[in-house]
């Protein structure tokens, strides 16, 4: 009996330690590239004749490393990362970069020309209060949600996307993102107008976004003084009633993240009804990692999106924390997570640092095509920090320690 009992302690404490060095290797991987993504940073901004760049976003077709300013919806990812990286290994090296980093991106606090204030503070400066709660940062994520909340029509019911002289009044699916900031608003100020914004849009865009199958349209655009759709199409996908894989993403990891924060059914069973239609496509391949498009006629030989796949897979590790289908999604984040790990991942010290390889940004205008960029890296550090903690018994997401949902 003794014996018995001893040889089940040793195979517990042995399966512990295999899940922990299974989870060790992808992100001791992002480390050493992230080292290096930093050096190429450096340099290549110490050589750049524009003064405000600062962060990396992709590579140019030479191989270049693109670096943005603070201004771009990209530009909040790296200070993600690396908020993500002193996450996982409490490296306080992650941490001073981190600040260096999400610093000069609070001045996006009072962008009102773009919804994509919450992609840039709250993937930076979110990070970086929910990890060390520091005062400073609960009043610029608050500052950013008052700015996030001009661009809101109470007529429409969504905020608006693009300042765009092609459309009236353009919404797109990807604005599904930026409610997390204004529900983290309402949490840290207690004025319900970000949570109220945020709960209409969410519901104006599943009434008008979303067709029969629960695919997305990627842009809605409305009359802004009546509030009537106007026209519905894609910007970045293969056609208007094409399903482009980045959109189905992020409409997949925004109602489930309304679900979160809301407790409201209504947006788990629309969460539940995207991943059906991306899980059961016939186009998605056998590893799950999806081409940029599941209508595009001439599948298989068109370019994969990385970017999508990592967004699914943290999506699915969240959303198989609430559903019935728990089991299913958690084995089909995993599988997407395995097929990132073995084939998708850059070789070591190339690439100027980045993660992951083949993502795809706009193919209709010819740009970032089959290149890494930073907001795969952003998400698949994400998920592989969910598979974690979901291997240890954990909430999906955990902040300084303090359990968030």
């Amino acid at each position: 009996m003794k014996f018995t009992a001893i040889a089940g302690v040793l195979l517990t404490l042995c399966t512990t330690a295999s899940i922990a060095q299974q989870a060790a290797k992808p992100f001791l991987f992002a480390e050493k590239q992230t080292d290096e993504l930093l050096r190429n940073t450096a340099e290549t901004k110490a050589s750049s004749v524009k003064a405000d760049v600062f962060s990396p976003r992709s590579l140019n077709p030479d191989g270049s490393l693109i670096l943005v300013a603070p201004g771009d919806w990209c530009a909040g990812f790296f200070p993600g990362n690396l908020w993500q990286l002193y996450e996982y290994s409490g490296d306080p090296k992650w941490m001073d970069q981190a600040k260096v980093f999400t610093h000069t991106m609070e001045v996006e606090k009072e962008d009102a020309h773009s919804h994509d204030v919450g992609f840039k503070v709250y993937c930076s400066v979110g990070n970086a209060y929910r990890l060390t709660h520091d005062e400073h940062y609960k009043e610029v994520i608050i500052e950013a949600a008052k700015t996030l909340s001009t661009r809101f029509n109470p007529i429409v019911g969504c905020i608006k996307s693009w300042d765009n002289k092609k459309w009236k009044y353009p919404v797109i699916i990807d604005n599904m993102m930026n409610l997390e900031l204004l529900f983290e608003a309402t949490k840290l100020s207690g004025d319900s107008s970000f949570y109220k914004i945020a709960v209409t849009h969410a519901n104006t865009t599943m009434k008008n976004h979303y067709r029969a199958d629960y695919s997305s349209y990627h842009v809605v655009d409305y009359d802004p003084e009546t509030g009537k759709v106007l026209h519905k199409q894609t910007a970045q996908g293969y056609a208007d009633e094409s399903a482009w894989a980045r959109g189905q993403a992020w409409g997949l990891y925004g109602f489930t993240m309304c679900y979160r924060e809301t407790g409201n059914k209504v947006y788990l069973t629309q969460a539940e009804n995207i991943a059906k239609f991306i899980l059961n496509n016939p186009n998605l391949p056998k590893d799950l990692v999806p081409y940029w498009d599941f209508n595009d006629p001439a599948i298989p030989n068109v370019p994969r999106d990385a970017s999508a796949a990592a967004i699914m897979a943290s999506a699915l590790y969240e959303l198989s924390t609430y559903s019935a289908n728990g089991k299913v999604y958690k084995a089909t984040a995993d599988k997407i997570l395995n097929s990132l790990n073995n084939n998708y991942q850059a070789p070591l010290d190339a690439d100027k640092g980045f993660l992951l390889l083949h993502s795809t940004g706009n193919k209709p205008g010819n740009s970032e095509i089959d290149v890494p960029i930073i907001y795969a890296d952003y998400y698949y550090l994400e998920a592989l920090l969910r598979q974690k903690h979901l291997k240890q018994g954990k909430p999906v997401l955990n902040t300084a320690g303090v359990v968030k949902y």
